[in-house]
């Protein structure tokens, strides 16, 4: 694979060094807990706290806009609280070290993971605007809350489907800083896994991206095809093998563009950009019917109006980041 040619993806940033020696530390969140120095980030189904104050904006003032737009001091940042005020949790994740200064916590902050059950979240904060979705604001936050955000949203996803034993049905436990789960009957560990899928911008001769509609979206939303490697095969074959089974187009050698982990639930998506094979180009396009409703041919002129009706990936995803990538610059944000 070559060198990523994508910019910095949002939740491919990071500033934690996840120190997994500090992992096998006995009685390790013990440990943590008596470091007054160290910070908690909350988790609440599947959202992350806003710092005080930056709420007064919204969430939805965030939304669609990239962090190299945004400027300025409009950045939401995510609440870090001390042990004594973080409250009782259902699962906890060592998180790593901070590479980076924040607002208060210096570099070398040890960062903790809290999973809040209802009732604690309520406690801690009942307004629910000040708790954000990582696809809102994660090309705002800097690049410490983006990577914390996205890796305790990926470690936390992984827990929830791995409670018991695969072997033996047995309820497993969290251990070494809440990287692993061992099953008691067994004596086995349990570690993280991460499912890698492609995502493939498609040019034709005429310098058009073609673009599809998935059954489960708004039907004027269009993004790139996608799907996920099947075991024995190379990213490069899945694309090749993805797009073919959703469009009948066909393509050839698709280029390594850079990859992003995306944690909803537990997705690393490899970008790649790729060209119609010419002896098939004149081949109808023929949507699977099943997962992809439509797909379409764009020019960038289709894409250029800001009030156009179709609707684009999000500023958080890969797939905008390689239609920007072909466009040559950032997408005009839509006025509707």
């Amino acid at each position: 694979m070559h060198k990523t040619l994508l910019p910095s993806l949002p939740l491919s940033r990071f500033e934690i060094d996840r120190d997994h020696l500090f992992r096998d530390t006995p009685d390790v969140f013990e440990v943590l807990w008596a470091d007054e120095s160290t910070r908690v980030l909350p988790i609440w189904r599947q959202q992350a706290l806003l710092r005080a104050g930056d709420s007064e904006a919204g969430a939805a003032d965030w939304a669609g806009t990239p962090i190299r737009e945004a400027g300025g001091s409009g950045h939401p940042t995510l609440a870090l609280l001390s042990p004594a005020d973080a409250p009782a949790s259902d699962l906890l994740v060592y998180l790593g070290r901070s590479l980076a200064d924040g607002r208060t916590e210096p570099v070398g902050t040890r960062i903790v993971a809290a999973n809040l059950t209802d009732e604690a979240a309520a406690l801690l904060e009942p307004d629910e605007s000040r708790w954000v979705n990582l696809r809102t604001v994660a090309a705002e936050l800097d690049d410490l809350d983006a990577g914390a955000f996205t890796e305790a949203l990926g470690i936390i996803n992984w827990h929830r489907s791995h409670t018991h034993c695969p072997r033996c049905g047995a309820e497993t436990v969290p251990e070494k800083g809440g990287w692993v789960r061992r099953c008691p009957v067994q004596d086995i560990e349990i570690f993280p896994r991460t499912d890698p899928a492609v995502i493939v911008g498609i040019v034709d001769a005429q310098d058009r991206i073609l673009l599809g509609s998935n059954a489960l979206w708004e039907n004027n939303r269009y993004s790139l095809l996608a799907g996920f490697v099947e075991p024995g095969e190379s990213l490069e074959a899945a694309s090749i093998r993805e797009v073919l089974e959703e469009s009948g187009v066909r393509i050839l050698e698709p280029q390594y563009l850079g990859s992003q982990p995306w944690p909803f639930p537990a997705s690393l998506m490899c970008g790649f950009l790729a060209h119609v094979d010419p002896d098939t180009a004149a081949d109808p396009l023929l949507p699977d019917g099943e997962e992809i409703l439509d797909v379409r041919w764009f020019s960038r002129e289709d894409l250029e109006a800001p009030d156009a009706t179709v609707l684009l990936p999000g500023s958080s995803s890969i797939a905008r980041a390689i239609i920007e990538h072909w466009y040559g610059g950032p997408l005009p944000r839509p006025t509707w």
